[in-house]
């Protein structure tokens, strides 16, 4: 014993709560270099020491021990200088006990020992890097245990780091800060949409009949509007002329009747004339003049509440059945999704009054574009012969306009995290060859087909730190409301009677506080 080489006496001792019973009362022991031990008073016998790993302590005795116990040599070392000074060296973290005896035998001492890791310099650099925190670091086995608080949760988060920088393993390090500032984040969001929608269409769709030296001759223009593929409207254009077919067919006609009832064993023919037009040779033409405008405007403002680092969703919309199979009997099992103004947003207090937000907005509706549409099948089972006719449907698409970020702002702050413009032109020509690039009566074999799109998206995100309020601060769309008597919906036509909101009316009250007060 005598040849081991003594560690520098520094405390790191405190205390960290009862654990067993003692024959006398237990008294604990901080931040202890040395500890003077009494036996002439029977309450200090039986301590509780923690000692810091690879440092000592001096324990000073009033009376000289013979010997000394130490249940776990490896974790404290016990070496006896004089018979009333004894150094106690820790050499491992665990937990051990110690006894000491004076020269009848009889115990004077009885110490429990817990060794851990030296925490306070961790604790000095804490509160030295992070103004304004209340840290308090302590020890379990190897672990780092991390309590009190912090002001956000960027502290929590360097607090963190440096225990795990001090433990050499992150995954010891034990994290039970809470967070001193406002935790509840309200998202208010503006979804604003301009979409202007311009069509125009022009065509002249020619028919022509005549005879040149007995020989009949038919000529016609058929443009399809090569953009959209067909008009716009059927009810917009003018029409000149007349193409008479009969030009062409025989003047008499012989058809065979065959008689029914009395008459049934008789036949005859019925001769039928037709007329023909009164000049063989005409012309027929159609003109489709068509121009569409149409504009849509949207705006949305969801507004959600949620914690700091939960995730908090809205969808106002609603769900729209899709396909997902068919079995034998060709009965067709469906899944919905989602359509409407969907909000889902994750807020993260880093400072008061600094926030971060991972945002995923998204405005859709349902539309015939891009669209799937299924044909009727017909299955005959090949054992039992039944045919089988499933109807068709079709399956609508979703014109979808989502934006997902991730932000940092203050408390009030406001950021347009998407912005969309959008300016599409289409244009299709059709024509006769040759004949349309004549000037002036080219116009007669050409069609236009135009289309102009334009759309203006901007999505605005606001962010606030919140706090529960009263009800009694709080009103809604109905506050007020009242439902009007008969004759004033027959007389009036009025669906509500009119009122004036009185702020100083009574509300419900609540079994407790809800809402909250915006900061």
């Amino acid at each position: 014993m005598s040849k081991r080489v003594l560690l520098t006496v520094l405390a790191a001792a405190f205390l960290l709560g009862s654990a067993g019973t003692f024959a006398a009362e237990a008294v604990d022991e901080s931040n202890a270099r040395v500890v003077n031990v009494s036996i002439h008073d029977p309450s200090r016998t039986s301590r509780r020491i923690v000692l810091a790993l690879s440092k000592a302590t001096v324990v000073q005795l009033d009376a000289d021990a013979r010997d000394v116990l130490v249940s776990n040599p490896e974790i404290v070392d016990a070496v006896v200088r004089t018979p009333r000074r004894i150094f106690l060296l820790a050499m491992k973290t665990g937990q051990t006990n110690a006894f000491f005896f004076d020269a009848a035998g009889k115990q004077i001492l009885s110490l429990d020992i817990r060794v851990e890791k030296d925490t306070g310099d961790l604790g000095s650099m804490i509160h030295a890097n992070i103004p304004g925190s209340n840290v308090k670091v302590s020890g379990l086995n190897d672990n780092v245990v991390l309590t009190g608080s912090v002001n956000s949760v960027s502290d929590s988060t360097r607090a963190q780091d440096l225990a795990a920088r001090f433990a050499g393993d992150p995954t010891k390090v034990v994290n039970m800060l809470s967070i001193q500032g406002g935790e509840q984040v309200m998202l208010k969001v503006r979804i604003a949409e301009m979409d202007r929608n311009i069509a125009k269409q022009f065509g002249v769709n020619l028919q022509e009949a005549a005879i040149v030296g007995g020989v009949p001759i038919i000529a016609s223009t058929s443009n399809q509007f090569g953009l959209i593929g067909h008009a716009l409207s059927d009810a917009s254009g003018g029409q000149f002329g007349a193409v008479c077919a009969s030009a062409f067919l025989p003047q008499q006609t012989i058809e065979k009747i065959i008689g029914t009832g009395a008459f049934a064993n008789q036949t005859g023919t019925l001769n039928t004339t037709t007329t023909p037009c009164s000049s063989p040779n005409n012309v027929q033409g159609v003109l489709q003049a068509l121009d569409q405008i149409g504009l849509v405007h949207i705006l949305a403002e969801p507004n959600l509440t949620a914690v700091s680092g939960e995730t908090a969703r809205f969808l106002a919309g609603g769900e729209f059945p899709v396909p997902s199979g068919r079995d034998n009997q060709g009965n067709v099992a469906v899944q919905f999704k989602d359509f409407g103004v969907g909000l889902s947003f994750t807020p993260v207090v880093l400072a008061p009054g600094r926030i971060s937000l991972q945002i995923s907005t998204e405005v859709s509706e349902l539309s015939n574009t891009g669209a799937f549409t299924l044909n009727a099948t017909s299955t005959t089972d090949p054992l039992t012969g039944v045919t089988t006719t499933t109807p068709g449907l079709t399956i609508p698409a979703l014109s979808v306009r989502r934006a997902q970020t991730t932000v940092e702002l203050p408390s009030g702050g406001s950021f347009a995290i998407a912005g969309l413009m959008q300016h599409t032109t289409k244009q299709v020509l059709e024509q006769f060859p040759g004949i349309g690039n004549m000037p002036v009566l080219g116009a007669l074999f050409r069609s236009r087909d135009f289309q102009n799109n334009e759309t203006e998206l901007v999505v605005l995100v606001s962010a606030y730190l919140v706090s529960p309020t009263t009800e009694a601060k709080l009103e809604s769309p109905t506050d007020g409301y009242q439902i009007p008597t008969d004759p004033e919906t027959i007389l009036f036509g009025h669906l509500n009677a009119v009122y004036k909101h009185d702020a100083s009316a009574p509300k419900p009250s609540g079994s407790g506080p809800v809402g909250y007060i915006v900061q």
